[in-house]
C-alpha cells in the first residue's frame, strides 16, 4: 500500500497534471505514492493518507472525474476516521465559487471523521500560469506536517 494516495479531479487536465508533479516530490522526498484520476470508493483504502487536488468546474462544481466518488461518500457515508487528508484546490477568482469544488470535498470528508493534515491550498489560475508551482510550495510545508503527523 502507497504511504500517500492522490486523488485528482480535472476537467481539462490541469488537476490531473498537478497531482502527477506533487507524486513526484513526494516520492522524492521519500513517501511511495499512488495516483488516481477520479476513483472510484472501491479503488481507495479507507486509512492512510490521502492528497485530493480538484478544479473547479461551472459554478462550484466537481469535476465529471470526481462526482461519482462523492456521490458515494456521500451515499454509503464510510467512517473515514483512519484517514488523514491533504486538500489542493484549483480555480479562478474571476468566479463567486473560487475553489468550490475542494471545499465540497473537504466538508464532506470532515463531516465521515478524516482528519485534515494542513489549510487547503487554494490556486488561483489567474495569478499562476503553472498551478505545479504553489501546489509544490505547500507540499513543502505539508510534508513537514505529516512527518510530525
Amino acid at each position: 500500500m502507497a504511504d500517500i494516495t492522490l486523488i485528482s479531479g480535472s476537467t481539462l487536465g490541469g488537476a490531473e497534471y498537478v497531482a502527477e508533479h506533487l507524486a513526484e516530490k513526494l516520492e522524492d522526498a521519500g513517501f511511495t505514492t499512488e495516483t488516481l484520476h477520479g476513483p472510484l470508493l472501491e479503488d481507495l483504502s479507507l486509512q492512510g493518507t490521502w492528497l485530493i487536488v480538484t478544479s473547479t468546474h461551472g459554478a462550484g462544481d466537481l469535476p465529471d472525474n470526481i462526482q461519482p466518488l462523492y456521490d458515494e461518500l456521500n451515499a454509503q457515508k464510510p467512517d473515514l476516521s483512519s484517514v488523514h487528508f491533504g486538500a489542493v484546490g484549483i480555480g479562478s477568482r474571476e468566479y463567486d465559487t473560487f475553489c468550490g469544488a475542494i471545499e465540497k470535498f473537504e466538508s464532506l470528508l470532515l463531516s465521515l471523521g478524516a482528519k485534515q493534515t494542513g489549510e487547503t491550498a487554494r490556486i488561483n489560475v489567474l495569478e499562476h500560469d503553472i498551478p505545479e508551482d504553489p501546489a509544490e510550495v505547500w507540499l513543502g510545508s505539508w510534508i513537514n506536517l505529516l512527518k510530525n503527523d
